[in-house]
C-alpha cells in the first residue's frame, strides 16, 4: 500500500472484521477494532503491539459511540477509513417473527452503522478526505424466503450508502457498499439468530432453504482472507467503487435479479408510462 492509514473496523472478533484487520495490519496499517468484551480486546491487541487497538463497544449503544470515536481520534489519530462490519443475520419467516426481532436486526445492521458514520464524518469532512465501507450483503440485492428482516436491513444499508456517497463526494469522502455472497464466516452459524417455527404452511417454501444453508455452513466458496484483500484494493483505489460485489455466487445471483427486473419493467412499460399527463 502506498501509505499507512488508520482503519476503524467494527466487529473484529471473527469473520470479515477479523480477516480485514489481519490483512490491514500485515499491509502496514493501524487498526482500531471494536469488540464486545475486555478479553476480546486483549486478544485483538495481541495481533500487533502498537498497531492493533481494541475498543469495547456495542454499536447499538449510540450514546457511547461519539465519545469513543473522539477518544480514538485524540489518542490513535484521525480515522482514515471506517468499516461498518458489525452485524448479524436473522432467520425467520416474517409472519412467525416478532417485531422485536426486526427492531433488533435494524438496530445493529442499520442504526449502528449510521451512528458510526455520523461520528467519523465531521473529522473526515474537515480534512476533506476519508473512506467509509459498509458491509452489506448480496441480500441487499436479492432476496429469499426466511431472511426477510435481514434482507430489509441490508437493502436499507445499500440505499443509505449510495445516497450518502452523493452527499459527501464533494468533500473528498468515498462511500463503498461491499456486498459479499456466501463466505466461510460465522454468519450462518453462531452469529445467526433464529425465530422458532410455528406455522406449518411455510414448511414447503422454508425448510429446503434452511436445510441447504445448514449443509453449506463452513463449506462456502468464499474465502474471508481474499475478501479482505479485495476490500483493501478498494480502499487503495483512486476512484473506489460505489458498489462492490464479492464472490462468484453474488455476481451470478445479482445479475439474474437485474435481468429479471429489466424484463418485468419492459413487460409493464405501457402501464408505467400510462400514468403521465
Amino acid at each position: 500500500m502506498a501509505s499507512s492509514k488508520i482503519l476503524l473496523i467494527t466487529g473484529v472478533s471473527s469473520g470479515f472484521g477479523r480477516a480485514l484487520a489481519q490483512e490491514a495490519l500485515a499491509a502496514g496499517h493501524k487498526v482500531v477494532g471494536t469488540v464486545r468484551s475486555a478479553q476480546a480486546k486483549l486478544d485483538f491487541e495481541y495481533l500487533s503491539a502498537g498497531a492493533a487497538f481494541g475498543r469495547v463497544l456495542d454499536v447499538t449503544d449510540c450514546d457511547a459511540i461519539n465519545g469513543i470515536v473522539a477518544e480514538i481520534e485524540a489518542t490513535v489519530g484521525p480515522v482514515d477509513v471506517l468499516v461498518n462490519n458489525a452485524g448479524y443475520g436473522h432467520e425467520g419467516v416474517m409472519e412467525e417473527s416478532p417485531l422485536s426481532e426486526m427492531r433488533r436486526q435494524f438496530e445493529v445492521n442499520v442504526f449502528g452503522a449510521v451512528a458510526m458514520i455520523k461520528a467519523v464524518l465531521p473529522s473526515m469532512r474537515e480534512r476533506r478526505r476519508g473512506h467509509i465501507l459498509n458491509i452489506t450483503s448480496m441480500g441487499g440485492y436479492i432476496t429469499m424466503p426466511g431472511i426477510t428482516y435481514y434482507c430489509g436491513s441490508k437493502f436499507a444499508l445499500e440505499g443509505i450508502s449510495e445516497a450518502l456517497g452523493k452527499e459527501v463526494k464533494p468533500f473528498g469522502i468515498s462511500v463503498t457498499a461491499v456486498a459479499p455472497g456466501s463466505f466461510r464466516t460465522d454468519w450462518a452459524g453462531r452469529s445467526m439468530t433464529r425465530t422458532p417455527r410455528s406455522i406449518a404452511d411455510y414448511d414447503r417454501v422454508f425448510d429446503p432453504i434452511r436445510k441447504a444453508r445448514e449443509e453449506k455452513s463452513g463449506k462456502q466458496l468464499g474465502d474471508p482472507q481474499k475478501a479482505a484483500r479485495a476490500m483493501l484494493a478498494a480502499i487503495a483505489a483512486d476512484c473506489p467503487p460505489t458498489h462492490l460485489l464479492l464472490g462468484s455466487d453474488a455476481l451470478g445471483l445479482v445479475r439474474d435479479k437485474l435481468f429479471a427486473l429489466e424484463s418485468e419493467i419492459r413487460e409493464w412499460e405501457a402501464v408505467t408510462v400510462s400514468t403521465d399527463g
